[in-house]
């Protein structure tokens, strides 16, 4: 992917949704800033990416979301976000240190 991202696209739809396993707006936009690992999602009626990444503070999360166009403008566009599970977060560590 080769585009400018202008933000986050944030309304009463997709916070809550994403706020209901305590993870904060501030943590979901965070993790993009420290090389989140990137994977497409098998959703078939959106094209949906997951990423699972770790906050400045060293908690993992592990988020889906889409790009939205606003305006002639990208977005991200969170859908579901969540803690990762102690499984998942060692087997995280091991990609990341190949």
């Amino acid at each position: 992917m080769n585009f400018k991202v202008s933000g986050f696209d944030w309304d009463k739809g997709n916070w809550p949704k994403c706020n209901k396993h305590g993870v904060t707006k501030e943590e979901i936009e965070e993790i993009f800033l420290f090389s989140p690992h990137i994977m497409t999602d098998p959703f078939p009626y959106e094209a949906r990416i997951r990423v699972i990444g770790k906050t400045a503070v060293g908690r993992y999360i592990f988020l889906v979301f889409t790009f939205r166009e606003i305006d002639n403008k990208t977005f991200i566009r969170p859908i579901s976000a969540r803690y990762m599970h102690e499984k998942e977060i060692k087997h995280y560590e091991k990609r990341t240190q190949s």
